[in-house]
């Protein structure tokens, strides 16, 4: 008598089976743990960077200054030279960071990033504007200007380029971007041009360095990094549900509308602060967001989360090879991240050719 065996009936896995649910948290605990080392990076980059210049200063020396016991001499270089430099890259890096993220999962598009998105440039325009026609001097002052170039700026690409970025052509957010960057250069050139002192302030900023910048930049634009992370931060799980697509999102109960203009004032807060206090510093928000999501994933919270002691990263060791590379003079951070970024970049869009982002 013949017999036919059935095959065996698979049972689908139940997402709160205890099974998955240990996996998840073991894969949480190793992404917690990877969070807590990246913060350990960030401060042993910190204290690198209070040790580096033009007079190197121990390591034990640095941590004798920073429990009240070192040199005089060495205590006034760290607290009024180097120690403002660093938490402003610190603070800088964040900020790019987590705009960075922001604005690649609110286009969808992993070539978007605040300066290839006209966000710099519409800083730096408004910047030179009030320079040149307002007599704005000081950090204090650019923040405003460059706030409000950045919104213009972000408000004109996104809204040119929303509908084709939502139909994933990617290349269409970089093409806009790099048209309304070549037209604000174009007329930050020509103001700067027929004026000689607002061109004197604006090549000292414009670079995009960390040096000289002081405790006025520092303190200027740390409120509107504050404001923009703690807006971003929250947006985690809404922008996972924005990847599935605008009718998907709607479907699940998101306010898409919603989730845009927060995003979007995040990024213009990020993106103006970080660019009135340091001037024009690029590719930041290109490479962290693609780094980190290699290491994780796609899951936007934990992307966001990382960026913040990622970018910082990124900035304080830019600035730290800058130092050293060209001692005993330097070479501006935003010099070294475009180095870095550029290649990225390159690699990217051949990726993006081969169909593979």
């Amino acid at each position: 008598m013949r017999t036919t065996e059935k095959p065996p009936r698979t049972v689908p896995v139940d997402p709160a089976t205890p099974a998955s649910v240990t996996t998840r948290r073991r894969r949480n605990a190793r992404r917690g743990l990877g969070w807590v080392l990246c913060t350990v990076m960030v401060a042993a980059l910190v204290l690198v960077s209070l040790a580096v210049g033009s007079r190197t200063i121990p390591l034990d020396g640095v941590w004798s200054v920073l429990t009240g016991h070192g040199d005089a001499a060495e205590t006034a270089i760290i607290w009024r030279l180097r120690m403002p430099r660093t938490l402003l890259g610190c603070v800088v890096g964040a900020a790019l960071g987590v705009a960075g993220v922001v604005m690649q999962s609110l286009t969808r598009n992993p070539l978007a990033e605040p300066g290839l998105a006209g966000v710099n440039a519409g800083a730096s325009f408004a910047v030179v504007v009030g320079i040149s026609l307002f007599g704005v001097t000081g950090t204090a002052g650019y923040v405003w200007f460059a706030l409000a170039g950045a919104v213009l700026a972000a408000l004109a690409v996104h809204g040119l380029t929303r509908r084709s970025a939502s139909a994933g052509q990617h290349t269409r957010l970089v093409l806009a971007g790099a048209a309304a960057s070549a037209t604000l250069g174009a007329v930050t050139g020509i103001l700067t041009m027929f004026d000689t002192e607002a061109f004197d302030s604006y090549r000292f900023w414009v670079v995009g360095a960390l040096e000289n910048r002081g405790t006025p930049a520092l303190t200027a634009s740390v409120p509107f990094v504050v404001v923009g992370i703690a807006l971003a931060l929250p947006l985690g799980p809404a922008l996972n549900a924005l990847a599935l697509g605008e009718e998907q999102g709607s479907a699940l109960g998101l306010r898409t509308s919603a989730v845009r203009a927060a995003g979007l004032t995040s990024v213009m807060l990020l993106c103006g602060a970080a660019t009135a206090a340091a001037g024009p510093i690029a590719f930041v928000g290109l490479v962290v967001p693609h780094v980190l999501r290699m290491m994780l994933g796609p899951d936007v919270r934990w992307l966001l989360a990382y960026a913040v002691p990622a970018g910082a990263v990124l900035v304080l060791a830019s600035d730290i090879v800058g130092r050293v590379a060209a001692r005993p003079g330097e070479i501006e951070a935003g010099i070294v991240t475009a180095f870095v970024g550029a290649p990225v970049l390159l690699w990217l869009v051949n990726r993006s050719k081969a169909g593979r982002i």
